[in-house]
Order: C-alpha cells, then sequence, then structure tokens
C-alpha cells in the first residue's frame, strides 16, 4: 500500500538550461537546494567544447545535491544533478535513462537545452517542470513550449535581474511562463513546487 501520510512530489523531474552567467547562477541555486531533493535535475549550461570541464566539481563543492557529468545509459535518481558534458546533446528517454547525441547544433549550441525540453516533455507530460536562468540567444524557449502543451510547468529568471537576458527573455515572450523570479527566489521556489501536492 502507499504511504498516505506524505504528499507525493507533484513532480518527477526538475530540468535547468543557462548560457552566459550561468555557472554563478548555478552556484547560487544548486547550492540553496536541500540535499533530501525527492526528484532528479538535469542541466543543460553551454560550455566551450574544445575542452573539458569542471563544472560538475565545481558545483560540488557548493551544493549538498550530488552532482555528476551525465553519461549514457543513467537512470536518473532523485537527489542527484547530471549535467549534460560538452559538446553533446543530453536527452532523456522513457524510464528516466540518459543518452548523449552528437547530432548537429541547435540555434547555434550543443549541448540544446530545446532538445534536453522536449525529450522530457516527452517522458514526463505534466510532472515535468523547466527552469530557464542567464544567458544569451534563445535556446530554451521552444522547448519550454512543448513542456507547457504537455501540461508541464515553466519558471524562467526574471529578465530584467538576470545577468545576461537573452534566454529568459525569449522564454518570457514564447510561452505563458507560470513563475518569473529573480534568481535568490528560484530556489526555494523550485523545492515549493516539487514538495507541495499538485492542484490541477
Amino acid at each position: 500500500m502507499p504511504d498516505l501520510s506524505r504528499p507525493q512530489a507533484a513532480y518527477e523531474i526538475v530540468a535547468i538550461a543557462s548560457s552566459a552567467g550561468g555557472v554563478k547562477a548555478l552556484i547560487e541555486v544548486l547550492g540553496a537546494l536541500p540535499p533530501d531533493l525527492p526528484v532528479p535535475l538535469v542541466i543543460v549550461q553551454h560550455l566551450d567544447p574544445r575542452h573539458d570541464t569542471v563544472l560538475a566539481d565545481i558545483l560540488n563543492r557548493r551544493s549538498r545535491l550530488r552532482i555528476r557529468l551525465a553519461e549514457p545509459g543513467d537512470v536518473v535518481e532523485s537527489g542527484t544533478v547530471y549535467i549534460a558534458p560538452p559538446d553533446r546533446h543530453l536527452l532523456m528517454n522513457p524510464g528516466g535513462v540518459l543518452s548523449l547525441s552528437t547530432s548537429e547544433q541547435v540555434k547555434f549550441v550543443r549541448p540544446s537545452a530545446d532538445l534536453l525540453f522536449e525529450s522530457i516533455a516527452d517522458v514526463y507530460g505534466e510532472s515535468a517542470l523547466v527552469c530557464v536562468l542567464t544567458g544569451t540567444g534563445s535556446d530554451g524557449a521552444a522547448g519550454a513550449g512543448v513542456v507547457k502543451s504537455r501540461g508541464g510547468t515553466v519558471v524562467s529568471e526574471d529578465p530584467e535581474t538576470a545577468e545576461f537576458k537573452g534566454m529568459p527573455q525569449a522564454v518570457v515572450k514564447a510561452v505563458p511562463v507560470d513563475l518569473v523570479l529573480p534568481l535568490d527566489d528560484i530556489a526555494d521556489a523550485l523545492v515549493g513546487l516539487v514538495k507541495g501536492t499538485r492542484t490541477r
């Protein structure tokens, strides 16, 4: 029998997209999340494709969550953060299984937030929660639209307070975003959404 004494998580996955200014933003958001977060997180941060990245190491030192670069075949687990490696699209597959792709760049970037968000919408539908942070360009806006069309939830950093407003501005213009918040309010909002009960 299910344990009815505590509410089931309202969402099954959180995906975050960021680009320029994103490392600082991710440090703030991930550093404020609790270690018992009941869902996995997947992240696309645009990185220099010519170099290996130490982003997971940097974030691990500043967060209580487990943070690692995603590998093909990873099955996502609660309380763990999976980061797209440089020059690889990160995709979600049924069963919470991650895959990596070297298919063509989307909007001049690989990894693509649009492709990640679209794959998450396909797998999780209304149980998907995605968030767009600081960055240039418009990556994430089209994918967020797919998430909304499947009943999922979209959160955006406030373009007016973002270090680089391109990505959050694009998503706010393209999609009926559920929450638009300054960076320092986003972690609390994500926790509240994940741990709250679904009201729709």
